[in-house]
């Protein structure tokens, strides 16, 4: 048996490529599939406009997946039966003042200098796209690759498909420890009892530190960071805004139902998923800043996530120093983006005990030291 420690979208989606193949995967869940960060998420594939400096050798890992999710969501909404909402407008950031404008123009130049295609525009320009953005937008940049999927209808859809191709999933079922015997992997422990595995998945997200049974040296080096968000409800007939609006200090999402999600803070709490008025507040202010029609907009929902983020804020991704042990998590704001490459890096190397090369700067290896 292969056994999952955790069922977000990259443990279902790991499970799911490995279970077609015909292989015998369990995922065990701590909580329900897909509930937990990437319910949370926003189900961004921003891979060019969050491209920062200092983030050069993350960045074609992202363009990657990123190239990856079409044929990804065709593939889901076959295999599951249900749509998840792709959506190829794109994403337009936004500056509000002088100061701003300066800042995204260097941001563009950034871009640019990777070979990215980024589109700039004037105030005028970024209102035209988007009517209803505030009369103090100075400046924009359009990037047209950048896309937004449904992140809840993927899990949905991953659990669904991950089914049926005939694994098993354990739900609300945590494991205690990974048990290994020497240096090899024999399976996870649940309780009192011992399910042995061949191979043992660890996809638990923010929770894959604190599992037991590996040394200290060879725990993921993961911490969860928290993020607080809410969705308002517009007008499905007539939506506010099309484009995902980036800038201001927050980001706002449109969903096909209407649904307009904002988001999100960054906060180092640990464990701590209680929403806070001082978060909410702000949210609500920088949102209102660059899009004032939101001011009669119902609130839909409140919540918070754990992203699991790496001491570098990218993903760990490859077999362990443990025989039979392969990590696939830390990948801190980008797992939905990232869920397409690390299931078939992570799957392929199952199958066939080779990862690509273009993944050896994300070897669970780097932390060693």
């Amino acid at each position: 048996m292969i056994a999952i420690v955790g069922g977000g979208v990259c443990g279902l989606s790991i499970g799911w490529y490995l279970a077609r193949a015909g292989r015998n995967v369990t995922i065990f869940e701590r909580g329900e599939a897909g509930r937990g960060a990437t319910w949370a998420a926003a189900g961004l594939l921003a891979a060019q406009t969050e491209a920062e400096p200092g983030e050069e050798w993350l960045l074609p890992l992202m363009l990657e997946s990123r190239a990856m999710w079409p044929a990804f969501a065709r593939e889901l909404e076959a295999a599951s039966g249900m749509g998840v909402d792709l959506r190829e407008e794109g994403v337009l950031a936004v500056a509000l003042d002088r100061d701003e404008a300066e800042r995204l123009a260097f941001l563009f130049d950034y871009h640019r200098s990777l070979g990215l295609d980024m589109e700039w525009c004037d105030g005028a320009e970024a209102r035209a796209l988007e009517p209803h953005l505030s009369p103090k937008t100075a400046a924009g940049v359009l990037s047209r690759r950048d896309r937004q999927v449904d992140n809840r209808k993927v899990a949905v859809a991953l659990r669904d498909a991950f089914m049926a191709a005939g694994g098993m999933l354990c739900e609300n079922t945590e494991v205690k420890e990974i048990v290994v015997a020497g240096r090899r992997v024999s399976g996870v422990r649940i309780g009192a009892r011992e399910f042995p595995a061949e191979c043992v998945i660890l996809a638990a997200g923010a929770w894959s530190r604190g599992i037991k049974g590996l040394p200290e040296e060879l725990r993921p080096a993961v911490r969860p960071v928290k993020g607080q968000m809410l969705s308002l409800k517009m007008s499905e007939a007539a939506p506010l805004i099309r484009h995902v609006i980036w800038g201001n200090g927050a980001y706002l999402v449109p969903r096909r139902d209407g649904t307009l999600l904002i988001g999100a803070t960054v906060e180092e709490q640990q464990f701590d998923t209680q929403m806070t008025a001082g978060a909410v507040h702000e949210l609500l202010r920088r949102a209102r800043e660059a899009l004032p029609g939101i001011d009669e907009l119902p609130i839909a929902e409140m919540w918070a996530g754990l992203r699991p983020t790496s001491r570098d804020d990218a993903p760990l991704l490859g077999p362990s120093a443990v025989d039979g042990l392969v990590i696939a998590t830390g990948h801190h704001r980008n797992g939905i983006l990232l869920a397409p490459v690390t299931a078939r890096a992570i799957a392929d190397y199952v199958l066939t005990g080779r990862m690509p090369d273009s993944l050896a700067p994300f070897a669970p290896s780097r932390f060693a030291a």
